[in-house]
């Protein structure tokens, strides 16, 4: 092992020599090389956490709309019980209506268009972090 770290550090010292001899234009060459690299790599942080902050206020919307739609859905399932109660007489065994069967199934229908988009979202969201690293 030491003798593997021995000659990497020749490799090394080797490319450092090499980098010395170079003629100067060649020096400057890389170097505006490398800051060209880095001035890439800034551009497409720069892109990546922009994308990121517009994904997590989208996110934060789409989990803030699906909250309220969630409260809403127990809100009518609620007034829904209240009215069969009424319509039932308070019996224990009521059967819900055809009216409030298509309400209800109206009602998961949305919860669930939404968690489908909130999982588009996240799909999308991942594919476009591969895209920034890729890039």
């Amino acid at each position: 092992e030491v003798q593997k770290l021995n000659q990497q550090l020749e490799e090394k010292n080797g490319e450092i020599q090499q980098m010395i001899n170079q003629p100067p234009y060649e020096k400057e060459r890389e170097i505006l090389r490398l800051q060209k690299t880095l001035a890439e790599r800034e551009k497409a942080q720069a892109t990546s956490d922009v994308l990121c902050r517009s994904l997590t206020d989208e996110t934060h919307q789409l989990q803030r709309k699906l909250a309220s739609t969630a409260e809403m859905c127990q809100h009518l399932a609620k007034c829904l019980e209240d009215k069969q109660r009424k319509e039932k007489g308070n019996s224990d065994d009521q059967i819900p209506t055809e009216r409030s069967n298509q309400v209800f199934l109206q009602l998961l229908y949305n919860e669930t268009s939404l968690q489908a988009l909130i999982c588009n979202l996240q799909e999308e969201n991942s594919m476009l972090k591969q895209k920034v690293a890729h890039v």
